[in-house]
């Protein structure tokens, strides 16, 4: 029996197609008074944008799922606009760029986990995005500093924050494996 090859076996990208959903970066309710945006670009080795990267987002607070299925047709069917979900996905556009709206971290959790996917990889990658250089973590305090500010997002106007992720090279993001 021969079996066609996954995902993960070839270079995508396979997940453009069916994952980004609508509303995938608005993980805190609109309007809520404490939300901050989070935003950046993907770059590659060579310091070119990444237009077809795929990144999600995760944060200790709020509920597990974000995505609402109509009841009747199965369809999407939205976040329900109250609860923050602590999660989102979110496309890259035709420059790289990507925003994501949230709460901010919770003290004990001083960072939004971030998964990238994109071409070339064979594998996704697992960082952290602190919006608190200051945060008391166990992970930053290990890291030399020019290594440590590869994760720390830089604030860029009130409620907002920048975060670049470089896949390879000179400014490379720390990125985490796990077994």
């Amino acid at each position: 029996m021969t079996f066609a090859p996954t995902p993960s076996q070839t270079i995508g990208p396979f997940y453009g197609y069916a994952l980004p959903f609508p509303g995938g970066g608005d993980m805190a309710p609109a309007g809520h008074p404490a939300a901050v945006t989070l935003h950046g670009c993907v770059y590659d080795g060579n310091g070119t944008p990444v237009p077809d990267a795929l990144l999600e987002f995760w944060q200790g607070q709020g509920r597990a799922g974000s995505l609402r299925r109509d009841p009747v047709t199965g369809g999407y069917a939205g976040r329900n606009g109250v609860d923050s979900t602590g999660f989102g996905r979110v496309a890259t556009d035709a420059d790289g760029r990507w925003v994501v709206r949230t709460l901010p971290p919770a003290e004990h959790a001083p960072y939004l986990s971030v998964c990238v996917f994109a071409r070339g990889l064979t594998h996704h990658l697992f960082t952290r995005a602190y919006l608190r250089e200051k945060a008391p973590d166990p992970l930053l305090d290990a890291l030399p500093e020019p290594r440590r500010s590869t994760l720390v997002a830089a604030p860029d106007g009130a409620h907002t924050y920048r975060f670049d992720i470089h896949l390879q090279g000179e400014k490379e993001t720390v990125f985490l494996a796990f077994h």
